[in-house]
């Protein structure tokens, strides 16, 4: 009869660094980013309502990370208007793609998705940084005219992304 064997005989130190490793059988590959908002499974029937909701609150929170950084490095480090503008959006829409695909629209990740989300955020950064750095010429530079233009290429962009997510990308499976 066998004994059976200990945790430091089923997985030994192979390695010579004092850890156990374990068996690359069990081991599964990295999962995306999750935002932890809910342990509900993903589901696109959330209401519009909800959807909403939530596509406005975590908007709100990812614009303040877009014009911080936008203020920031325009008028602290100097960087020119299209520069910073670039630099916060893609800050603040990766932050609100990733908790809209789990919080707002519930939607499983998906190559295709992801696809879509880029091509639409293509267009969305170009209607954004172009109408800010359009209007940003035009008034001059303080950070008063900078949030007025901020809010018009913001609010424009984000009416964009809401239907074609709400339509279209987080339809697809």
């Amino acid at each position: 009869m066998s004994r059976p064997e200990s945790a430091d005989e089923a997985h030994p130190d192979v390695h010579g660094d004092g850890l156990r490793h374990e068996d690359f059988s069990t081991r599964h590959a990295p999962m995306p980013i999750e935002i932890p908002f809910d342990d509900e499974e993903a589901s696109t029937d959330v209401d519009l309502k909800t959807q909403l909701v939530r596509f406005v609150i975590t908007g709100a929170g990812s614009g303040v990370l877009d014009f911080g950084l936008t203020i920031l490095l325009q008028y602290v480090f100097g960087a020119p208007f299209w520069l910073a503008k670039s630099l916060g959006f893609i800050l603040g829409t990766t932050t609100a793609y990733l908790i809209n695909r789990r919080w707002t629209f519930r939607a499983e990740p998906s190559v295709a998705r992801f696809v879509a989300v880029l091509l639409l955020y293509v267009v969305t950064f170009f209607v954004n940084v172009g109408l800010y750095s359009w209007l940003s010429h035009l008034w001059p530079e303080t950070i008063l005219y900078s949030l007025v233009a901020y809010v018009i290429a913001q609010g424009t962009a984000t009416v964009i992304n809401f239907v074609v997510q709400r339509v279209v990308i987080f339809r697809i499976s």
